[in-house]
């Protein structure tokens, strides 16, 4: 596999060797030796799945202490457009944000380690993605960023019109107004 290292300090772009043929293809999705060799030692607790139509934006999502999640994210079908934002208190990067396309075709993953904030949009028909996390969903810890936080400045690449978003994520507050991450 090949790792690409981001301008974000910990967020890497794991991109797996495919052998394809025309029966299909083949390529391994986790190998822990492989994934322990590029700095990834977390321990994997629960995969997500989700399902979405062409504009639906889930995020920007994290937890609070101790509920924090580190993840591997990625499309098994369709495309999207995952961003992760630094919120770690003190990072030279805290506010920054990068977006990289992830799906079904470049079969792509990305790592997102602690103390980012997390989203995507759904830029085909319909995606399906899935995310491996190293800590269990607690509903009391969650919290989000406003996707479209003009600090931020976040180009979706769907036009503001077309964005579907749940009453959960058109509720979140400002970059401005969280309390950045601090390692426990």
């Amino acid at each position: 596999m090949n790792i690409i290292r981001t301008e974000l300090p910990g967020v890497l772009i794991i991109e797996p060797k495919v052998f394809g043929d025309a029966r299909g293809y083949f390529f391994e999705s986790w190998n822990q030796a492989a994934y322990e060799a590029a700095g990834i030692t977390n321990k994997w607790i629960q995969d997500n799945e989700s399902k979405s139509c062409f504009g639906v934006l889930r995020g920007l999502h994290y937890q609070a202490a101790p509920y924090t999640q580190a993840k591997i994210v990625r499309a098994f079908m369709g495309t999207v457009l995952d961003v992760v934002v630094d919120i770690r208190k003190g990072s030279p990067t805290c506010g920054r944000h990068i977006a990289v396309e992830l799906s079904g075709e470049n079969k792509r993953q990305l790592y997102i380690p602690r103390g980012f904030a997390h989203g995507f949009a759904v830029l085909s028909d319909q995606a399906v993605f899935a995310y491996k996390c190293d800590n269990v969903y607690m509903p009391s810890a969650e919290r989000g960023i406003i996707f479209d936080d003009p600090d931020l400045g976040i180009d979706w690449r769907i036009a503001p019109e077309k964005i579907l978003l749940s009453d959960k994520d058109k509720k979140h507050t400002s970059f401005a107004g969280i309390e950045p991450w601090e390692e426990a």
